[in-house]
C-alpha cells in the first residue's frame, strides 16, 4: 500500500513534469516557489465565497429573500452596463474640460443605456429601483445623485432627488455591503461566480 502511494506520487509528478515542459515549450510562463530546497508550483486561482445554507425564522422571511434575489438578478445587468459605459468613456470625460463637450460623452453613456434597457426600465417596481440605486453605487463608486449631477446638472439632481422622496427612494444613498445590504452583495457575488 505504501509502496504504491509513493509510486503513485513520484508517477504524478513526473507527469506533471512533462505538462511543464510541454507547457513551457508552448510559450506558457508558470510560477513557483522554492520552499527548503524544494521548488512548488504557485497557482493563482479566483477567490469562492462560501456560505452557510441559510435558514429562514419563518416562510415570510424566506418569500422576502427570494424576491430579493429575483430583484437583484434582474437590475445587476443595468448596473454593470451603466458601469462598463462610464469605464468607456472615463478617459476622455476626464481629459474633456469644456463642461459643455463632457455632457456630451455623459449623453453617450445616457443613449447606450437607454437604448438597451429603456424598455424594460420603465417596466421596474419601486423595490427594484431602490435595489438599482443601491447596485449602481456598488459598481460605480458614486451615487445616483452624483452620477445625474453630473449627467444633467445639479438642478436635475435635485429635482430627480424629489421625486425619489415621494416614492421613497434617496438617490443618495450609498451601498453598504457589510450591514445593511449584505444580503445584495451574497446575491451579486453568487451571481458574479456563476451560481445563479
Amino acid at each position: 500500500m505504501r509502496i504504491t502511494l509513493i509510486l503513485l506520487v513520484l508517477l504524478s509528478g513526473g507527469l506533471s513534469k512533462i505538462n511543464a515542459q510541454l507547457d513551457s515549450a508552448a510559450g506558457h510562463l508558470h510560477y513557483a516557489k522554492v520552499i527548503e530546497g524544494d521548488t512548488v508550483p504557485v497557482v493563482f486561482m479566483n477567490s469562492y465565497s462560501v456560505w452557510e445554507q441559510r435558514v429562514f425564522k419563518s416562510k415570510k422571511e424566506e418569500k422576502k429573500y427570494n424576491r430579493l434575489q429575483r430583484y437583484v438578478k434582474i437590475v445587476y445587468p443595468y448596473a454593470k452596463k451603466a458601469n462598463e459605459l462610464l469605464a468607456k468613456y472615463q478617459s476622455e470625460i476626464e481629459a474633456e474640460e469644456d463642461p459643455r463637450k463632457r455632457k456630451k460623452y455623459y449623453k453617450k453613456v445616457e443613449e447606450e443605456l437607454l437604448a438597451e434597457f429603456g424598455e424594460d426600465m420603465k417596466e421596474m417596481t419601486t423595490s427594484q429601483g431602490r435595489i438599482l440605486i443601491k447596485l449602481i453605487d456598488r459598481e460605480t463608486d458614486r451615487t445616483s445623485y452624483e452620477l445625474v449631477k453630473e449627467f444633467r446638472s445639479g438642478i436635475t439632481a435635485f429635482f430627480w432627488q424629489g421625486i425619489a422622496k415621494v416614492f421613497s427612494q434617496d438617490l443618495k444613498s450609498e451601498y453598504d455591503a457589510t450591514t445593511e445590504d449584505r444580503y445584495i452583495e451574497e446575491i451579486v457575488i453568487a451571481i458574479e461566480q456563476g451560481r445563479y
